[in-house]
């Protein structure tokens, strides 16, 4: 009997951890049930706490053999279908190449704070690229540098040669330098624009497109 996933997102538009163990599972070819819970709302905090221990989104359920078990935290559930099903290629074949990509998507997992403060996810909105203090000027440059080397190495059409859960980490941040402009060398622009033409990308950018927003953030 084949499991049942039940991927528990936030709000399209503003949830980019989210985004990212969705792109792997649709990466992937799974088939799983979406539980959108609208983020900014009054009863977001208590629609959450029923599927996640940990409080947030995402939150992944699999149900097999009779029994559930729930996953949280973004990497960790791209880990376990990676694990999962070995097949999907979620992480490079090469050694080298893995290695590499786990340490893009972990240093994107644990970092970059004032890039998520100052240059939040917001899909479908083209704003004013904002002054950025030196720290975030810092790690915006530091992104660029990732993904310059990374292309560079590889030489293929994503971050680690083909697509793996590194881009899915960084999926996120393309929306982020076309929301603010953010100016980026060819190469790293030619990435992004590689990003946003994925079929789940654009998936994921017309549902976002579709969203109710809340009048004002609470």
């Amino acid at each position: 009997m084949h499991p049942r996933y039940t991927l528990h997102i936030g709000t399209k538009s503003f949830s980019s951890w989210s985004l990212r163990p969705w792109l792997a599972m649709k990466h992937a070819g799974l088939s799983f049930t979406e539980d959108m819970i609208a983020l900014r709302m009054p009863d977001t905090k208590q629609r959450i706490a029923l599927v996640s221990p940990s409080g947030k989104v995402p939150a992944l359920t699999i149900e097999e053999d009779g029994r559930a078990q729930t996953i949280w935290d973004s990497l960790a559930i791209c880990e376990t279908i990676a694990e999962r099903h070995p097949e999907a290629l979620l992480w490079p074949h090469d050694p080298a190449a893995r290695a590499e990509a786990r340490s893009l998507a972990a240093e994107m997992h644990a970092g970059f704070p004032d890039v998520r403060k100052n240059l939040s996810m917001d899909i479908g909105k083209i704003l004013p690229t904002p002054e950025l203090d030196e720290a975030t000027s810092a790690q915006v440059a530091r992104l660029i540098a990732l993904w310059e080397s990374a292309l560079k190495r590889y030489g293929g059409e994503f971050l680690c040669g083909s697509f793996s859960i590194a881009d899915c980490f960084y999926a996120p941040v393309v929306t982020r330098f076309e929301t603010y402009s953010v100016a980026l060398p060819p190469a790293s622009e030619a990435y992004a624009a590689r990003i946003q033409a994925l079929p789940s990308m654009r998936e994921w950018r017309q549902a976002a497109l579709a969203e109710t927003r809340p009048a004002a953030p609470v």
